[in-house]
Formats: C-alpha cells, structure tokens, sequence
C-alpha cells in the first residue's frame, strides 16, 4: 500500500474518502471488524482508510466497495441528482492510481438506484493488478482491450486477450487482471463495465442515496 496522497486525483482527498467509507459502514451498523471480515482488509487498514491517513490500492477501494454492494465509483462520487442526460468531463471523471503501476479511470457517473460502472484501465508492462474478490451473485462484468495484451483470469482459469477482444464474465467469480507482456513502452488498456447484483449486506434491500 502507498501513502502517496495524490494516489486519487479529480479532487477528492484522502479524509473526503475515509468519510465516505465510514458513513457507508455506519449506515449498515458495522464495527470496524465486521467491514474487515466482509471485505478481507485488515481492521488497521480499514481505520486508517476511514482516518484519511493512508491511501488505499485499487484493489483494497475494490475489496471495500465489494462488501458495501456497491462498486468504487459509488464510493468516489455523489449520485448525480437527475436522472435525465450527465456529461462527465474528462477533468471530473475519477482517477484511482495504484502503486503497482496501473490506473483506473471511472467513464461512468455515480446514478441514484444504479449499480453500474464503465472503466478503463491501464497496465503498464508486467504489471499484475491482483486478484479481485467476487461481487454479489447476479453481477456481470464485460471486458473490451483497446491496446496491448491482457490476462484476464477468471476461478483460476486464464484467457489471453489481444487488441479488438472482449470478453464476458460472471462477476460472482474470483477475477484477476494482468500485463503478460514485460516490453518497455507495451502497456495494456482494456475497458471494463460491470453491473452489480443485489448484496445481501446492503441495509434494507437497497442502497443508501
């Protein structure tokens, strides 16, 4: 983990964050302990998360927004307040920088009642992002590579995509993404969307607005 504090950009500090997480826990009436169990990181982490003291990998933003139900650009946004048309400008849109050498830039706009998100990702060369835990049942997720190779890795199972593939996967399944190529200047972009399926862990059946 890094405590780089620009890890996040678009404006959003590290104690905006922290808040986020930790009224989303409180709403659920969970300890500290409960959200560490749920989401696999450990309790210090969550506090110093929720603390605004340590920056958190995508991975770990990823594993918190996981057991809330919800996805990382919920926890990184306020749902937009109409449901009509949202321009998200470039400038506005979400970055998360993890410090293994990757970047998630959020395409999509947090909307009331929609578990959405639209990503693109880079990996730059020989870079692993890691493995991500399941979502609820019912979520799916969809895989498109613009540029460079991606090991996308699905219950253990591997599937090479190149330039102008896609993919299909359940999101309720253990998911890993990787660079395979270590060639300077051959990064992977690839783009993600993902619906979610109803969390057993949301607060009475539906998300908080």
């Amino acid at each position: 983990m890094s405590g780089d504090t620009n890890a996040l950009s678009s404006g959003l500090s590290m104690a905006e964050l922290g808040a986020r997480v930790r009224a989303e826990r409180r709403a659920r009436g969970w300890p500290l302990e409960r959200l560490a169990e749920l989401s696999g990181v450990s309790r210090s982490m969550v506090s110093e998360v929720e603390r605004g003291t340590k920056t958190p990998s995508v991975l770990v933003l990823d594993r918190l927004a996981t057991a809330f139900g919800t996805s990382i650009a919920r926890l990184l946004d306020d749902p937009a307040a109409r449901p009509g048309v949202v321009v998200l400008p470039g400038a506005r849109q979400r970055v998360v920088r993890d410090p293994a050498g990757w970047e998630r830039r959020v395409l999509s706009p947090a909307l009331p009642g929609v578990e959405f998100e639209f990503m693109r990702t880079t990996l730059g060369p020989g870079v692993d992002a890691g493995e991500f835990a399941p979502h609820a049942p019912g979520s799916h997720e969809y895989v498109a590579v613009e540029r460079g190779r991606l090991r996308l890795t699905v219950d253990g199972e591997p599937h090479d995509l190149g330039p102008g593939d896609s993919a299909y996967f359940p999101g309720d399944r253990r998911h890993a993404f990787a660079n395979p190529s270590g060639a300077p200047g051959d990064p992977c972009v690839y783009y993600l969307a993902m619906t979610l399926g109803a969390s057993p862990h949301t607060p009475h059946g539906g998300h908080r607005e």
